[in-house]
C-alpha cells in the first residue's frame, strides 16, 4: 500500500467510562506505544478533534497508515484499549485525513 493511504482506527471507552477517564487511559496507552514501539507510533497521522459516541460509548478516532494499522490496533489492545475492528477496504487519502475534523500529530 502507498504511504498516502490511511485507515480510520476507532478506540472505545469502557462501558460507563466518561470522556475524562477515557482520555487519561488513552494518554497512558499512547505514551506506552511511543516508548515501546516508536516506529509503530509514527504511523499514526491524525486524531479526531473531538470525542464521539460509538455503540453508546465514548470513542476517539485516529487516521493511521494503512500498512501499519493492524500493528497499532494490536499494541493498543494489549494496553487494554478496545479497538473497533478495522475495515481494510475503507481507505482514506492524506487529503481526507487532513480535513478540518482532524488534528495532525507532530512526529
Amino acid at each position: 500500500m502507498a504511504d498516502s493511504e490511511y485507515l480510520c482506527l476507532t478506540l472505545l471507552a469502557n462501558a460507563d467510562e466518561g470522556e475524562s477517564a477515557f482520555k487519561a487511559r488513552l494518554t497512558a496507552a499512547w505514551t506506552q506505544l511511543l516508548r515501546s514501539a516508536p516506529d509503530t507510533y509514527d504511523a499514526v497521522y491524525a486524531e479526531a478533534k473531538a470525542f464521539d459516541r460509538t455503540n453508546g460509548r465514548v470513542s476517539r478516532a485516529y487516521m493511521v497508515e494503512a500498512d501499519a494499522a493492524e500493528a497499532v490496533a494490536a499494541a493498543l489492545s494489549a494496553s487494554g484499549v478496545e479497538v473497533v475492528p478495522l475495515d481494510p477496504d475503507d481507505v482514506y487519502s492524506k487529503y481526507e485525513a487532513s480535513s478540518g475534523e482532524w488534528f495532525q500529530l507532530a512526529h
